[in-house]
């Protein structure tokens, strides 16, 4: 025993213990600490732990510097648009001990998904009543957590029906979709950010003929139940770092409203109420009726349920030419989606559209209209969706 103190020197810390109780506590306590201090268990927010073999270089500058843009714009967030990424990740708590969180890379990562692989959003569409083969349209969408949101409502809004009205009351084309989007959009946001993001699990995205549903790896916390989501409730966000950010950017609200907010636009639409369950996960579900309008919208004749964006944005155009944010707002998009973007990016290859202004593709006054051969892929495309 001498010999052992000896070769520890000031390592050993000597104290005496009553009983064995006493000595496994303190031996329980310290394994704690030790296992924490090595980051091998956690004690706290998932969002809030570091992310793994991830370094700063994993952190898209570009993302933060748009998200400090549309942060300033939606709430007034206090930093100048010239503040540099680290005053950022400091200011908005994403880094520990200057490394990365995990919401930091679900926020602002170059590729979530190689460091947080469940993370990513998986959207199905069945012509039925229940999950059969074959699917007739099946994405897996990666990327942050605002890529998700906008990919997966986008998704479901290119599925359900749009009724489009006239011209009589004004320039502008009245569109009612069957769901309204801002219902369709606050399932999917709360999926994504109230999520369990340890679970192997991902969230799931389904529209059946009858209804949509939303599922994701995770529960309600304690002090909430399915009733309470029903009545004004505080908000308990499950991941608070990842909360934030989306408030910020005002995909979500912190006053708890959101629950309540789809039960009211449902029913102004003579939609039935969502329903909310927890089975093996917490699932939205959001009915369907097809054929009715909204009551709020003008009188318009329904058309052919769309199977993609390309088919509505070829619609769109052809009338007249459109900007990019005209076409963004018509889809029922709060602001132009990287999902568009990619769109008439791809049309703009294959020569289905055009530019008005060929010389300055990005000039803040540039539109898109039709080509001949883009005409005739959308008679053939119409074609297709009415049989």
């Amino acid at each position: 025993m001498q010999a052992l103190i000896g070769r520890v020197g000031k390592e050993l810390i000597r104290r005496r213990y009553a009983s064995t109780s006493e000595l496994v506590a303190g031996l329980y306590a310290a394994l704690v600490q030790y296992l924490e201090s090595h980051e091998l268990i956690r004690n706290g927010p998932f969002d809030a732990a570091v992310c793994r073999n991830a370094t700063l270089a994993d952190l898209d500058e570009e993302r933060m510097a748009t998200f400090l843009h549309r942060a300033r714009r939606a709430r007034g967030f206090p930093l100048p648009e010239e503040a540099t990424p680290g005053e950022l990740l400091t200011h908005l708590n994403l880094l520990d001990d200057g490394r990365p969180t995990n919401a930091a890379m679900l926020l602002f990562g170059k590729q979530p998904q190689r460091f947080l692989i469940s993370s990513e959003v998986k959207c199905a569409h069945f012509h039925g009543l229940e999950v059969a083969k074959p699917i007739p349209s099946y994405q897996i969408y990666k990327g942050t957590v605002f890529d998700l949101v906008d990919q997966a409502v986008d998704f479901v809004m290119s599925k359900i029906n749009l009724w489009v009205g006239t011209r009589e009351a004004g320039a502008a084309v009245p569109v009612a979709y069957e769901i309204p989007r801002e219902v369709v959009a606050e399932a999917i946001v709360n999926a994504v950010a109230h999520r369990d993001y340890t679970s192997n699990g991902s969230v799931q995205v389904m529209l059946f003929a009858d209804r949509l549903e939303v599922w994701n790896p995770g529960a309600l916390p304690p002090s909430l139940t399915l009733e309470k989501l029903r009545h004004p409730h505080g908000s308990v966000p499950f991941n608070p770092q990842l909360a934030e950010p989306l408030y910020l950017t005002k995909y979500i609200e912190r006053m708890g409203t959101g629950t309540g907010d789809m039960i009211r636009r449902c029913r102004e639409v003579g939609l039935p109420e969502p329903q909310f369950t927890v089975s093996d996960g917490f699932v939205t579900t959001i009915w369907r009726k097809a054929g009715q309008v909204a009551t709020s919208q003008p009188e318009s004749q329904p058309e052919s349920q769309p199977e993609s964006i390309e088919l509505r944005v070829l619609r769109l155009l052809t009338k007249e030419p459109l900007s990019k944010s005209a076409i963004s707002s018509a889809l029922g998009q709060k602001e132009i989606s990287g999902h568009l973007n990619q769109v008439i990016r791809v049309l703009l290859n294959d020569q289905t559209l055009e530019y008005t202004l060929p010389d300055k593709p990005n000039s803040r006054l540039q539109q898109y209209r039709l080509t001949e051969k883009g005409r005739l892929l959308l008679g053939v495309l119409q074609k297709g969706n009415l049989s």
